[in-house]
């Protein structure tokens, strides 16, 4: 007998508790750019991981352009999933530039990164910049999943302030713009991401479980009792993986809360409010967007891995001073080894992302095959603080709609945000323009 297709809304709920499920054969296929992709099972997704203070750039570049082989060092942490890349030269965040407004590089290179918008210069409560691209594809998909869009990041910020050279602290440590004058602030703990993803709001229910300790999975057991005996033996498996992960998450963030703190060097002071293991902070975050994803919470994510001009400093590579000190190299070789250092440690958690979110069979393919993952800083060099040629890489084919395992150099001085509107596109959101782009990138449909 056939079984009734089930919908991709489905909840397992709980005491305080409803888990979204991953995408199944038993909810049949998606149709979303089926135009284009006419056999693709599960819909595109979309993310946006930014890093501070730019690059070393001559250490991040290919050397050649086209099929991509062995990966400059900065990439090097990468090449498991070089197949799954593409390398983005010559973009430009013109809108990050002055314009006669004087200092103040690092936070427009944030507020300008996602909005295609010169923002004002100000440290009062008259903020202005404009809607980022990620909050574009919320506005007109985020009503198909339970989550609009998440906001994540492993450096808290300040809401308000002056950060930098008479710009509001807002500019430089938020990524993600709702309105011109909304910006949306990021959440850094990964136990309150775990409870948006997967908790229901307040109430003493919430209270109960917290106090019992328990793991999610023990109050939507009866519920996933009963869904699991009418699937075939491909969606047990998959749902039994799905579990698993959702527990190994629960685990791991019981042990990092156990853990006695790290002390710093000496004359290193541990930078405010952030867990004492910055990597493992990081994979954690990950593993949250990667549950979002897979569970289709929602399609649209922002991940910042530190505020723009973040002088975090590094002790587990041996860099104790911060970073963006550092990024003032003044072509100093030893500074410029250590922020290449930081780079590569950005890079590998980057990878490990793209990992597992590769190691998830999704569909025709991959969850990895169905996202569009886009990396980078709105920065260039550091040093100079320049926003031409900006370091950006792009992970995931977006359903086969991306010819990827390639290093593409653009015309100089092509908005960053035509390659928003590209990745737009693929999410079936079209708009007229993103700041001050000037139409999709055809490039990365080229074999």
């Amino acid at each position: 007998m056939k079984m009734p297709l089930l919908s991709r809304r489905t909840l397992l709920r709980g005491i305080g508790t409803a888990v979204a499920l991953p995408w199944l054969e038993a909810m049949g296929q998606f149709t979303a750019y089926a135009a284009e992709t006419p056999g693709r099972k599960a819909p595109n997704r979309l993310a946006f991981l930014y890093v501070p203070n730019g690059k070393d750039m001559p250490s991040w570049t290919p050397h050649t352009e086209g099929r991509l082989g062995e990966l400059p060092p900065i990439l090097a942490a990468l090449a498991p999933v070089k197949d799954d890349l593409l390398v983005l030269s010559g973009l430009a965040a013109d809108k990050a530039r002055a314009y006669g407004d004087g200092g103040g590089d690092h936070a427009r290179a944030m507020a300008a990164f996602l909005t295609g918008t010169h923002p004002r210069k100000t440290d009062g409560a008259d903020i202005r910049a404009g809607t980022s691209v990620d909050q574009l594809a919320a506005q007109r998909i985020g009503e198909l999943t339970r989550l609009a869009s998440l906001e994540i990041g492993g450096e808290a910020g300040g809401m308000a302030g002056n950060c930098d050279s008479g710009y509001s602290c807002v500019y430089s440590s938020t990524v993600s713009w709702k309105s011109s004058t909304q910006p949306l602030p990021k959440e850094v703990n990964p136990k309150l991401v775990f409870e948006r993803l997967f908790g229901q709001p307040g109430g003493p229910e919430k209270v109960r479980r917290d106090l019992a300790r328990k793991s999610v999975l023990d109050f939507i057991r009866d519920d996933s009792r009963s869904l699991v005996a009418t699937m075939g033996s491909g969606d047990k498996q998959k749902l039994d993986e799905y579990f698993t992960s959702i527990r190994e998450i629960e685990l791991r963030m019981e042990r990092a809360a156990k853990l006695p703190a790290v002390n710093a060097p000496a004359g290193v002071t541990a930078p405010a409010g952030q867990p004492d293991n910055y990597a493992e902070h990081l994979r954690l975050l990950s593993d949250m967007l990667v549950l979002a994803f897979q569970a289709d919470v929602t399609r649209v994510c922002t991940f910042v891995f530190a505020n723009e001009a973040s002088n975090r400093s590094y002790p587990d590579l041996g860099v104790n001073e911060g970073h963006h000190e550092l990024s003032h190299h003044g072509h100093d070789p030893e500074k410029i080894r250590k922020v290449r250092a930081i780079n590569q440690f950005h890079v590998a958690q980057l990878a490990y992302l793209l990992k597992r979110l590769k190691g998830i069979r999704e569909g025709d393919g991959t969850l990895l095959d169905h996202c569009m993952i886009a990396y980078g800083s709105g920065n260039s060099d550091g040093d100079r603080h320049n926003h031409d040629d900006l370091p950006i890489l792009l992970a995931g084919s977006g359903g086969g709609t991306i010819a990827t395992g390639r290093h593409v150099r653009f015309k100089d001085e092509t908005p960053v945000t035509n390659l928003w509107a590209s990745l737009l596109e693929r999410m079936d959101v079209r708009v007229p323009f993103i700041g001050d782009s000037t139409g999709p990138l055809a490039a990365l449909r080229s074999a």
